[in-house]
């Protein structure tokens, strides 16, 4: 009779577990069910030009170019769930040296205990008026104070100044920038909100890129932009590509040694049946699988309204560079692991 009990026991923990000896590895290696992965778009609203920064309060946060006016934040736990949390300003707060201009391509930093957000200012075509400003605030939801410009397109005699990207490099801080009029790099004061005295520009890609993003990776830094045409709707031709160099300011190559300044690059994300006008990411986020995330925005063809948030993994080839699975925006894929 005890013995009956006690088989009666072991199967109803059995059942409660569902799994009666089996170890952990065994569970790892379960199918993936569809609450295992995502869907793109990640977000289904217009939020073009991403940048990302995980915050000193664990969560992220992401920063768009503002179809939602005074440029939008969202924040989320695992890259794919985003809750919008409100704008880095206000009708009262937003710049204003360029008055009629829109906020765009944002870029988000941590800075000497601050958030700094480096942002593009211009009207439709105002390449000689345009530029770069930057504002700070002490949480990455706001509120933030603008501190002004840098610099504007006739100022630095560069036309065209937007897109920009900071990053830091043997302890000096250096802004890139640039659009289609050449790309270009300038050594930054040491609290990131001014040029700093004396410097000088220097050049490091040709005229067909805008939207600058450089990650070191082991030996190299890779320098992504995108090519083509962002904001046609459906006809968009945008496309994220990538060179490497073993200095920050090149000369960076693509994979057959053409270089960045000759208008050489390898495509990484292309076109697809549903996706176009495929570019301007985001940095890049690792998980705690050490696998490697970017985000950049799209056109739905099966609702081209505005540019919407797309997420995928980057991988990387025998040879080092960078690749997305089949060069192209993927459907659905598995979930970051957070």
């Amino acid at each position: 009779m005890k013995i009956k009990y006690l088989y009666l026991i072991v199967l109803q923990l059995f059942m409660i577990t569902g799994c009666g000896g089996c170890s952990n590895s065994d569970k790892e290696n379960e199918p993936k069910t569809e609450n295992d992965k995502y869907q793109n778009p990640v977000v289904a609203l217009s939020l073009p030009d991403p940048t990302i920064i995980k915050a000193q309060d664990g969560h992220f946060y992401l920063y768009a170019t503002e179809d939602t006016r005074n440029t939008p934040i969202y924040k989320s736990d695992n890259l794919v769930d985003w809750t919008f949390v409100g704008t880095a300003f206000t009708d009262a707060t937003r710049p204003a040296f360029e008055p009629k201009g829109g906020l765009w391509a944002p870029d988000i930093n941590y800075i000497n205990g601050k958030y700094v957000l480096y942002y593009s200012m211009s009207v439709w075509g105002g390449e000689w008026t345009c530029g770069i400003g930057v504002a700070v605030a002490d949480k990455p939801e706001g509120p933030f104070t603008d501190k002004g410009k840098l610099f504007r397109s006739n100022e630095i005699d560069v036309q065209n100044s937007i897109d920009q990207f900071y990053i830091e490099e043997n302890g000096k801080k250096y802004l890139f920038w640039g659009s289609f009029r050449g790309l270009y790099a300038i050594e930054l004061n040491d609290d990131g909100l001014s040029v700093k005295e004396g410097a000088e520009k220097r050049q490091v890609a040709g005229t067909a890129f805008e939207g600058v993003y450089i990650h070191k990776k082991g030996d190299y830094y890779y320098m992504f932009a995108s090519i083509g045409t962002c904001c046609e709707g459906a006809n968009s031709t945008y496309e994220l590509v990538v060179g490497r160099s073993k200095s920050l300011f090149g000369p960076y190559v693509n994979k057959e040694g053409k270089d960045m300044m000759d208008n050489g690059y390898t495509v990484v994300i292309g076109k697809s049946t549903r996706f176009v006008g495929n570019g301007h990411c985001s940095e890049i986020v690792q998980d705690k699988a050490g696998n490697d995330w970017i985000f950049y925005h799209g056109v739905d063809l099966n609702n081209p309204q505005g540019r919407v948030l797309l997420l995928d993994q980057v991988k990387w080839d025998g040879e080092g560079w960078p690749y997305v699975e089949g060069g192209k925006p993927s459907m659905s894929a598995d979930k970051p692991q957070f």
